[in-house]
């Protein structure tokens, strides 16, 4: 029992913790901190999305349904004079969304559309419309007519897509 007695230590004889123990302690706890709080910057800062983003992640949902088309019968016929000779013009257009509201929209103001649209094909000259590039400026205006009167109605113009010439006949 001597020899016991001997080699326990008493708790008053342990050696104080050294000042290296105590640095290596206080290091490793800031290196905590400093982790968690990169963590939590990068958490909340991803957490966030541009403004940007959000519109585009918004557009991206309302394309994402099938696309509907509005026919306006029957085709639109106009004159228009080239160097003297009377000419005539008979486009079929389709009007292109992928919203059932707009499509409905479009629908019930046929005739503002027709009116609008026959306005614009009366103006034309032959000889821009003989060409492919001016048959394209033409079916962009014609979108903006429509995106026009859209809006005037109380709808959202940019969810016409895209105004479709099915059939266009100069004579």
């Amino acid at each position: 029992m001597a020899e016991a007695a001997a080699t326990a230590v008493p708790e008053e004889e342990a050696p104080p913790p050294s000042k290296r123990n105590v640095l290596l302690i206080l290091s490793i706890i800031v290196v905590l901190v400093l982790a968690g709080g990169g963590g939590a910057a990068f958490y909340f800062m991803k957490a966030k999305p541009a403004p940007t983003a959000k519109k585009d992640h918004k557009k991206e949902e309302v394309h994402k349904g099938p696309a509907l088309y509005v026919s306006l019968d029957p085709p639109f016929v106009v004159n228009f004079e080239a160097s003297q000779n009377v000419r005539f013009l008979q486009i079929t257009v389709q009007v292109m969304t992928r919203d059932t509201a707009t499509q409905t929209l479009i629908k019930e103001n046929d005739p503002v559309l027709r009116n609008n649209l026959l306005m614009l094909f009366g103006n034309q000259k032959y000889e821009t419309v003989s060409t492919r590039e001016g048959k394209e400026e033409l079916r962009k205006q014609a979108l903006d007519v429509v995106r026009k009167a859209v809006a005037d109605e109380g709808g959202k113009p940019d969810l016409v897509e895209a105004v479709l010439f099915t059939s266009l006949v100069m004579q």
